[in-house]
């Protein structure tokens, strides 16, 4: 008989169940043996040596007969004779290939991963992406394994969003996109199946939206603000973010031991910036009887606005609250930001001043060298905006309201 071969399933057969007063083995060839225990048990083994013939003999189980076939075990030599070739230790191997074979990273495992160590520290809608994802993605494709699930798959499940949301599949799109290159980056995980499509391939690009508020819708907002016509905690959330030009996060998870009452500063922490920066505002004066009072009725939660509610549940509400003013074009709340900006820009505030009471980096170099906080130049900018939008809500007649510029 050859070196290579030599075993049989006749003679597995007559191994197999056959006691013996010691264990033996019989080999294959190749480093193939199959161990016989005293009471017949049959299981095959894989010995090899990682160096020299001087080096220490090693031997890998690989199954047990007839579970595992001749045949089987053949290839599964072939596999151990392969990574060896390659500089690998078979027995890490055989442990790494059986934990993805029986454990494989799946869609939803690849984008959990990108979650917690990515979005958790540059992104400030972690929750927000999860419950979107669940939604959308994990409900479909997340239990397939990441190796498996091609482009195909892929493309059926952005085809299901697709036809009802197509701004929200061409989202979808992107994250797990970005996900899956993270995965990759990071040796966690690898999958190219979204590496050739694009945006317009599955679903729509949601846009750079351009809304800003006029005089008039804007007035109808802070008039709000004084009156019982919605509840008191959006009645509040409109008061700041039309005043300060803040995030709707910033302003829905401020804490009163951001306010500072003595130096009349609001400090967003950086938990709660998008930019991972602190954002240091002036409190204009007009404001601060206000946030007194509004204190004295909020500050046992510790809460600005007195009680904790999801993003999604304001968002909801604040897509709706256009229609509760009459207002014949949809805006959102953070329209109110970029009309913020536009209104302090119109109003000749300088740019850079603008920029930073949104929170925004400065530009180049003067990020690095500049690190002014510039808060007598801000409390004036806010000042000016609060008196612009007591004007505009009032009934001030003999007032005309003129732009920067403007004799």
């Amino acid at each position: 008989m050859s070196g290579t071969n030599k075993l049989s399933d006749k003679k597995l057969r007559s191994l197999a169940g056959a006691e013996r007063e010691t264990p033996a083995m019989f080999a294959d060839g190749e480093g193939l043996s199959v161990r016989a225990s005293k009471q017949g048990q049959l299981s095959w083994v894989f010995s090899y040596r990682l160096g020299g013939r001087g080096s220490r003999l090693e031997r890998l189980t690989l199954g047990r007969y007839p579970d595992m076939s001749l045949k089987m075990a053949r290839d599964k030599r072939e596999q151990c004779r392969q990574w060896l070739a390659g500089g690998l230790d078979p027995k890490l191997e055989l442990v790494i290939s059986t934990e993805e074979t029986l454990k494989p990273v799946t869609v939803q495992d690849a984008l959990e991963y990108w979650l917690v160590n990515y979005a958790r520290h540059k992104r400030s809608d972690e929750d927000m992406t999860r419950a979107q994802l669940r939604k959308h993605i994990y409900s479909r494709i997340g239990h397939y394994p990441l190796t498996r699930c091609e482009t195909r798959h892929w493309i059926a499940c952005f085809d299901e969003i697709n036809k009802k949301q197509p701004v929200t599949a061409g989202r979808m799109f992107q994250i797990s996109k970005q996900a899956l290159r993270f995965c990759r980056v990071r040796r966690y995980a690898s999958s190219d199946a979204l590496a050739i499509l694009t945006i317009q391939d599955v679903g729509k690009p949601s846009g750079q939206r351009d809304r800003v508020l006029s005089d008039t819708e804007l007035a109808d907002v802070w008039r709000c603000t004084y009156s019982n016509d919605q509840h008191p905690y959006y009645l509040r959330l409109l008061k700041v973010l039309t005043l300060f030009g803040a995030r709707t996060m910033e302003v829905r998870l401020s804490r009163w031991s951001e306010w500072d009452f003595t130096s009349w500063i609001w400090t967003v922490p950086k938990e709660h910036s998008k930019t991972k920066e602190k954002i240091i505002r002036s409190i204009p004066e007009g404001i601060r009887p206000w946030l007194k009072e509004l204190k004295r009725e909020t500050g046992t939660s510790g809460l600005l606005l007195g009680e904790d509610r999801t993003r999604a549940s304001v968002s909801l509400k604040g897509r709706r609250l256009y229609k509760d003013f009459s207002h014949k074009e949809p805006w959102t709340l953070h329209d109110l930001r970029r009309s913020f900006s536009t209104g302090l820009n119109n109003m000749g505030i300088a740019p850079h001043i603008v920029e930073l009471l949104l929170g925004h980096a400065l530009p180049g170099v003067m990020a690095v060298y500049n690190r002014s906080l510039y808060l007598p130049e801000k409390l004036d900018a806010l000042d000016k905006w609060y008196a612009r939008l007591e004007i505009l809500a009032g009934s001030h007649e003999n007032i005309i309201i003129l732009k920067a510029g403007v004799k």
